[in-house]
């Protein structure tokens, strides 16, 4: 991590605030301040980045005593909405927001990055295909991973939200030379968040009472919420939930398909719930995984549970704290599981093959 002090930039405005040790308002209420981390936020301007800024810098992720310098990193035509943000961001004179970098550089976006989420994307759009999304948002996410590895701290960690994520995140992990590769994510925790609230809506009990829920494999139609394994109040799903058939198929098809209906419902995709999650994925990360349980994350596989070495696949992981953190071992897969989680993970080897030509041998 970087410790250096710096001045940020608000606007061709430099303003001498501190990178490190206390920050004045912290320092009247007695909390003790961590040194200040930098976040970099790609997309800042928009609708996720909005939804997000404001709950980083209010200490939603990292905690009370921990102040941040956001970066926020924007293409040129976005950076007039984005100083609106910067401004609104200042007007709320968050204590642990040290300061804030607006820019539509990668190199100065990136600089010292302790953490950096990936949230700018092109959308699919009507008549688009899906190999075309990935070749156009491939090219981004080349030039992010290699400017994060010209730039970041040497703490580092990714977490992509910008979809197709998965695949996106493969890119920049393998542009990101001299990066190891276990500090790269791709967002699955807004659909393990989606299948928690329907499994609790289902038995009549509240969202916290689900644990142990994983998504497998892609952030897409074909991803696998495995309710097998899944838990409510400590009980099996399908010993609380006898509805077998719901669970095979409307459920599954419900977390499938539930960006797209959303999109149906309000006209745009999901923003604050994309932005929960991805607060929620990081904040998971930072800390310790509650014994017994795990989160959703894709992850650069090793191999396990016969996902391709290489491929940023969603499987269940622990975490040890600080960004660091483990696929759980011995998952029994049955064989309903197994042919879905196939499903997915075909798609992932067909996604890597349509991008080949950004991945560097």
């Amino acid at each position: 991590m970087r410790t250096r002090r710096e001045h940020i930039t608000f606007f061709q405005v430099l303003t001498d605030l501190p990178l490190t040790g206390e920050v004045p308002a912290a320092k009247a209420s007695g909390i003790v301040m961590k040194d200040c981390i930098t976040v970099s936020i790609t997309g800042a301007a928009g609708q996720i980045g909005y939804a997000l800024l404001f709950r980083i810098a209010s200490g939603a992720i990292f905690g009370p005593d921990q102040p941040v310098h956001l970066k926020l990193i924007e293409i040129e035509p976005a950076m007039k909405s984005l100083a609106g943000t910067v401004m609104e961001l200042e007007d709320c004179a968050f204590p642990l927001l040290a300061g804030v970098t607006p820019t539509a550089n990668l190199d100065e976006g990136f600089k010292g990055a302790n953490w950096a989420l990936l949230v700018g994307s092109v959308p699919r759009k009507e008549g688009m295909e899906r190999k075309d999304l990935l070749g156009i948002n491939g090219q981004i996410f080349t030039g992010q991973g290699e400017a994060i590895a010209r730039n970041a701290a040497g703490d580092i960690r990714v977490l992509v939200v910008g979809n197709p994520c998965n695949t996106n995140c493969l890119i920049a992990m393998n542009n990101a030379d001299g990066v190891p590769v276990d500090r790269f994510f791709a967002m699955t925790r807004l659909d393990e968040n989606r299948a928690k609230a329907q499994l609790a809506a289902k038995a009549g009990v509240h969202a916290n009472s689900v644990s142990n829920m994983c998504i497998w494999g892609n952030h897409s139609a074909t991803q696998y919420p495995d309710f097998v394994h899944a838990r409510i109040n400590g009980k099996e799903v399908p010993e609380v939930i006898a509805d077998r058939e719901w669970l095979e198929s409307d459920f599954i098809t419900t977390i499938q398909q539930r960006g797209a209906t959303i999109i149906k419902a309000r006209g745009a995709s999901s923003a604050a719930s994309a932005a929960n999650a991805a607060i929620d994925t990081v904040r998971s990360l930072v800390n310790p995984t509650p014994e017994g349980d795990w989160t959703s994350v894709a992850i650069c596989s090793e191999g396990q549970y016969g996902i391709d070495k290489g491929l940023i696949a969603s499987m269940p992981v622990r975490s040890h704290g600080g960004g660091n953190w483990s696929v759980v071992e011995g998952v029994e897969i049955d064989e309903f599981s197994r042919g879905k989680i196939d499903v997915s993970v075909q798609e992932l080897r067909e996604e890597r093959e349509a991008v080949s030509e950004l991945i560097p041998s």
